[in-house]
């Protein structure tokens, strides 16, 4: 029966979200060979090969996707029995920023979660677009935030790397110009990036629907009055992502995980450690 060691699961996971050896080292304070070093003793004691490497590309096998959840189910049964068996729990206020389009899926799930392990601890919401939180981190109105970032941005920690397409209802083909968006009010990254790049292939488009909710804009999508663009893993239920070579492409967004304090409290220390082994739950 094997023993999985934490700190290699650790490694793993962090692999897997940047993408990359030399990424996790960054996000770790590892070199790239500890790194290496670490997926070969994994890998070495499971017996299997968790990730298909190239000169370009690195890939999870169906092994190493598997390992995934267990590696997440162990970390969190020894971060549990860590509590348990601890003296004291974290307690006081912590006020936590989400961008609106994570708060309609699992991440209530790991909030709960975290309400039941630390029952001291009381949290205080706020649900916005991601710029407007930093707007409100920056005035020391939150401690902690879930949000997103424009790829080579560099604030915040990584939790994962997410594509961003155009999505609408189903069975939704032909796009004609003027293309009608369904998007948040500015200063919504999705927007910038979906308007950006309309006007770089030169297409023409116009707003058929703003909305401050993410169920508002898919309300919209779903009646059929326009399209989005929009994270997606995280993609509004009942929404399906559009396959019209006409559009263009819109590349990737980050969701990242930022601190008010560089030296955080116990208790925003235990939410980090909590959001961070819950994010895989919170994208598809």
């Amino acid at each position: 029966m094997n023993v999985f060691d934490p700190e290699l699961l650790r490694t793993f996971l962090a692999v897997d979200r940047a993408g990359g050896f030399t990424a996790a080292g960054h996000l770790l304070g590892l070199r790239q060979s500890t790194v290496s070093g670490h997926i070969a003793r994994l890998e070495q004691s499971v017996g299997r090969e968790l990730f298909r490497r190239d000169t370009r590309n690195l890939a999870l096998t169906a092994d190493g996707a598997a390992m995934v959840g267990f590696a997440h189910d162990i970390l969190d049964a020894q971060a549990k029995a860590d509590r348990y068996f601890s003296e004291s729990q974290p307690t006081g206020l912590i006020r936590l920023g989400a961008s609106d389009d994570l708060v309609g899926r699992m991440f209530s799930d790991v909030l709960v979660e975290f309400r039941r392990s630390y029952p001291g601890v009381d949290l205080e919401l706020v649900v916005g677009l991601s710029e407007n939180l930093k707007t409100r981190m920056a005035a020391g109105e939150l401690d902690l935030m879930v949000a997103k970032r424009l790829p080579g941005e560099q604030h915040g920690e990584l939790l994962w790397r997410d594509r961003l397409v155009w999505a609408g209802r189903p069975g939704l083909t032909d796009i004609t110009d003027p293309v009608p968006i369904v998007t948040y009010p500015p200063p919504s990254l999705t927007r910038h990036v979906a308007l950006r790049e309309l006007e770089r292939e030169r297409r023409s488009w116009r707003i058929a629907c703003v909305s401050d909710s993410l169920l508002g804009l898919q309300a919209a999508a779903l009646a059929g009055l326009g399209i989005i663009a929009h994270s997606e893993s995280v993609l509004p239920q009942g929404l399906q992502s559009l396959t019209d070579s006409r559009l263009p492409n819109l590349g990737h967004l980050e969701f990242v995980l930022l601190h008010r304090r560089s030296t955080p409290s116990e208790a925003e220390v235990a939410l980090h450690d909590a959001i961070v082994a819950g994010a895989h739950r919170m994208r598809r």
